[in-house]
Parts: structure tokens; sequence; C-alpha cells
């Protein structure tokens, strides 16, 4: 790996931080529209998977996905705008960052019922391979959500055309307040992958190597026409279910242990190890998300609310007439 992509690993790690951190406290301040769900202490997750992606692979990310959205190429102003709930947002001030998706970058727009977007995610996976195209989708959902029907639908009908899809669990031990042991009886919910007939893997989704050579060995087979794989990361969510959610279902020493496997300051660590400055690149990288999210949040404020009437635009897709 060279040292520009080490580098720009870590300025994607430390931005989605950034950015999270940014969000729980401007959601204390009551500006932030909906609910706030945050992803910090999974940013390997999205990291790894999303940067072996190429610009038309589609991504189906959810409401802890944000940092999946930068790293596939949405403007971090337009997020922000989304997630106040302003006109310039992804959604026109029409809806809360939960459901926001960016179709100029292949990103679907997540729905409440979480893993509902598997089928949808199935359905692109066999258009691509109906029409030859070297295209791969990933399909974001967590281990709660893997106990849905749907999720079952769209993995079965996966695995018997072997679409080029990966199916990707984050595996944070709490569906809300709910831990595994009372979700599944298995030791790794990817063992269910036999049972539709195709390949289930586990990585650590705090260590962003380990998630990137499992992403990249993942994607590889769905391009290859190999069929889809079952990849589950386990990792951790620092916060609650969301902002309102004081996690007191889990105890202080279980989040201690967590955070002391954080997967900013392990990348930090091996890029040490590589004998890099890492004080100074600590600084620099600093320096550039403070101002990208500070710029984004101008931008947001400056956003205007959308008009009353304007909810009664874009509610039907538009005709498409023969020319």
């Amino acid at each position: 790996m060279t040292e520009q992509k080490e580098r720009e690993l870590y300025f994607w790690l430390r931005l989605i931080r950034e950015f999270e951190d940014r969000i729980s406290t401007l959601d204390k301040q009551g500006k932030i529209q909906g609910g706030v769900y945050s992803g910090k202490g999974q940013e390997a997750v999205v990291v790894g998977v999303c940067h072996e992606l190429r610009p038309d692979d589609w991504i189906f990310p959810l409401h802890r996905d944000l940092g999946a959205f930068l790293v596939k190429g949405a403007d971090p102003n337009r997020l922000m705008a989304q997630i106040f709930g302003r006109r310039d947002g992804f959604s026109k001030g029409k809806d809360s960052f939960l459901h926001g998706g960016d179709f100029s970058n292949c990103i679907f727009g997540a729905t409440s019922m979480l893993g509902s977007t598997l089928p949808v995610a199935a359905g692109t996976a066999y258009k691509f391979k109906i029409r030859r195209e070297d295209r791969v989708a990933i399909a974001f959902f967590g281990e709660g959500a893997s106990s849905r029907g749907d999720v079952h639908e769209a993995m079965n009908f996966a695995g018997i055309y072997k679409l080029p899809v990966v199916f990707l669990c984050e595996n944070n031990f709490y569906a809300y307040s709910t831990p595994n042991e009372l979700q599944f009886a298995v030791e790794d919910v990817s063992d269910r992958a036999v049972g539709y007939g195709f390949k289930g893997d586990v990585c650590s989704g705090n260590d962003l190597h380990s998630v990137m050579k499992a992403a990249r060995k993942a994607i590889e087979r769905a391009r290859a026409g190999e069929g889809p794989t079952f990849l589950e990361c386990k990792t951790y969510r620092y916060h609650g279910h969301s902002e309102h959610d004081r996690a007191t279902y889990r105890s202080q020493e279980e989040l201690i242990t967590w955070e002391s496997r954080d997967p900013v300051e392990r990348w930090e660590v091996y890029l040490q190890k590589r004998k890099y400055d890492i004080a100074a690149i600590r600084e620099e990288v600093g320096g550039k998300v403070k101002k990208i999210v500070d710029d984004a949040v101008a931008f947001a404020e400056a956003s205007p609310v959308p008009e009353g009437p304007e909810a009664m635009e874009d509610l039907y897709a538009t005709p498409i007439t023969e020319g």
C-alpha cells in the first residue's frame, strides 16, 4: 500500500469522526431535524468497504452509515443540509438524513424498516447481471435486521441467481437494546450464508486492514460472477441506538473495552509504526476535516427551509416519454 493511500484512508476516518462528533453536538443544540443515529466507532467498516468500490457501483447504506456517503463521493455540504432538513439537501428538505440518497453517486436511500433495502439491492444486482454490467451492489444491514423476512428473501434470491451483491452486516452486538444472544443462536450471524448457497465471512470491523482485505475478496468474487458474500464486520457503536438513548443496557466496562480498540487510533498506531510523523499528520488532517465540516455547517445553516407547497412536489417519478 502506498503512503498516499494510507494517508487518504486516515483522512476518511478522521472526516467521518469529525462529522459524527459535530452532528451529536448540533443535535444537543436543537439544530438537527429528525433522529440522529451515530456511527461513531464504526468508521473502519464504511471506509474499508466503500474505498474498494468504483464510482458506478451502488451502495445501500443505513441510518448509521453517514460515512459511506462521504467515501462514496457525496458532497459534504449537501449531506449536512440533508441532516438539517434544508432545501439544498438530497431530499430538498422533505426528509431527514435517515431516508436520504444520492443517485448521482449511486447511493440508495434507506427506510425506517431496516433491512428492507436488501431486496432492492438484490434487484439492482440482478439488473447488473442481466445487462452484463461490471458493477457490484453493497447492501448494509445490522445483525438485528438479519432476522427479518425480507432479508432472508433477498439472500435466497441472490444465492439462486449468483448475483453480484455483497451483504454487509455491521454487527455492533445490539439491535437497539437487544443483545446478540437474544437475536440468534449462532456465534457468527454470517453462518446463515450456507443456507443460501454462498460464502459467509467474518472480520474485525474495528481493524481497517481486516475490513479492506475481506471487502476486496467479496467484491472481486462478485465481479467474477461467483455470487454473493455475507460479510459480517464485528464492531461497536459508542453512542446509544440514537442520541436520546442512554444505553443503560450495557456496562461501562464493555464500552471502555471497545473504545480501547478504536479504529481511528488503531490506524494512527499503524502509521506511526510505518515511521510517518503521526503528530504532523494528525494536525494537518485535523485542520482539513474541521474546515470541511465547518463549511458544511455554514452551508446548511444558510440553506433555506422549504416552503409548505413544496411538500406536494416530487411525489411521483417523471414519466418517460417516447422521443
